[in-house]
């Protein structure tokens, strides 16, 4: 059996300027919304954790590779959609978490990590082996070989365990990987930046070069047929409050070089916020795979602080789930996921706390309290009609869908609407 991003491949190569998102989320609600689109458009859908999230210690979700499987083939069962179009991914799968470590200790974390993911039955591997470990020089960049020589011993790992995999299901995809030097870091950009430098043609083609004499070195000549994708710096990027559009003049020289590598598309993270034709341009231009998260997360955030202000006007103050509130106070109990991320003060911090475009109130949403606070948000809300000229006021993009029938004027709808709004941009830049 074929691996549905080998057909988007293959789709490609036939002329077609066809490309695929990546929903980089361990929301429930989002997954909820993704997972409805896929069973409406039946067509497969690209759902990919981190390693931040996800690890052999839990992550910051306390999900092992396996929990998250479960979650989501459960989330998949329940909205009806067919596990056949699920494509589970593990993004930044390597040294990401340890890189205080030397890189003994770190690898083997790290082996155990993608060894998992595998043997878990995730098939779209990205294997980042692109940062500095404890005993790396703090002076020097690091060197493409040794990216390298670490992601083939991934590589060799992942294949272990899939081998294995093959004794307990026969027909297990054989998984496809991703592999690159220049990655940007997981959520969007920590600081305010002034421009981003797209990947020079030399530097992804000495990736690809390096790469293949390290598979072959290492006696996998072969597992270069495995790498569909290389991830590069497209010139792309978000961050507290800015957005960098992509420039397809910037990138022609970048994406002219794919020309000579055709087994390969580049992957391009950070692509949130890009307006849909910014995507679309991105997809023509060998970007196939397009990696999103925050926005998705932000999009949910949006829709709930929306049925917040209609709660406001239609149920008693005493009555109220004040969702708002709830998760500003579970942000300043727990700073850890926010503060390197929010400069500023008192009251830039808090604006960025709830409207950021890094959007780290998403580590909070599977908090107890904050989940207490959205569902009595959503029954406070069903427990009457919505009327039509509030919905107007402050959801006009779902009102438009509810009028038409597309959509139910009920809140759980309404909430993942804002999820779905994104993604309207992604399968029009996917051709989906």
């Amino acid at each position: 059996m074929i691996h549905p991003l080998q057909e988007m491949m293959q789709r490609r190569k036939n002329g077609e300027k066809c490309g695929i998102p990546s929903y980089c989320t361990a929301n429930e609600l989002v997954l909820e919304a993704v997972m409805e689109r896929a069973k409406e458009l039946d067509k497969p859908v690209l759902i990919e954790a981190t390693a931040n999230q996800v690890n052999q210690f839990g992550g910051y979700t306390g999900m092992k590779p396996e929990d998250f499987m479960k979650f989501v083939l459960d989330l998949a069962d329940k909205v009806g959609m067919d596990r056949k179009l699920l494509i589970p991914g593990g993004d930044h799968l390597g040294p990401l978490t340890w890189v205080s470590e030397p890189e003994s200790s770190a690898m083997e974390k790290a082996k155990e990590l993608v060894r998992q993911f595998v043997a878990a039955g995730f098939t779209k591997i990205h294997l980042d082996t692109s940062m500095k470990l404890g005993d790396d020089a703090a002076d020097k960049p690091l060197a493409t070989e040794v990216i390298a020589r670490r992601g083939v011993e991934l590589y060799k790992v992942c294949m272990e365990a899939y081998e294995k995999r093959l004794e307990q299901v026969p027909d297990a995809l054989r998984p496809v990987f991703i592999i690159g030097s220049e990655v940007p870091i997981p959520g969007g950009a920590q600081e305010e930046e002034e421009g981003i430098s797209v990947t020079k043609p030399e530097d992804f083609a000495d990736t690809v070069q390096t790469y293949k004499r390290i598979f072959e070195k290492n006696g996998v000549a072969d597992g270069w047929k495995d790498v569909i994708a290389v991830v590069v710096q497209p010139g792309v990027e978000f961050g507290d409050s800015q957005v960098f559009l992509y420039d397809r003049g910037e990138a022609a020289a970048l994406c002219k070089k794919l020309d000579e590598y055709p087994e390969v598309v580049f992957e391009g993270h950070s692509t949130d916020y890009q307006t849909k034709e910014c995507l679309r341009e991105m997809v023509e231009d060998g970007i196939a795979i397009l990696k999103v998260g925050p926005a998705l997360t932000f999009g949910l955030r949006e829709a709930l602080f929306a049925l917040d202000m209609i709660e406001k006007e239609l149920i008693p103050q005493e009555k109220r789930a004040d969702f708002p509130a709830v998760l500003e106070k579970t942000m300043l109990a727990n700073p850890g996921n926010w503060q390197k991320h929010y400069h500023g003060t008192e009251e830039e911090l808090a604006f960025a706390r709830k409207y950021s475009f890094s959007d780290r109130c998403r580590y909070y949403m599977g908090e107890p309290e904050v989940t207490a606070a959205i569902e009595k948000l959503f029954e406070d809300l069903s427990a009457r009609e919505i009327p039509l000229t509030i919905l107007h006021q402050y959801m006009p993009l779902a009102y438009e869908r509810v009028i038409r029938g597309e959509l139910a004027p009920e809140p759980r709808a309404l909430a993942k609407a804002g999820v779905a709004q994104f993604m309207l941009d992604y399968e029009y830049a996917a051709q989906m």
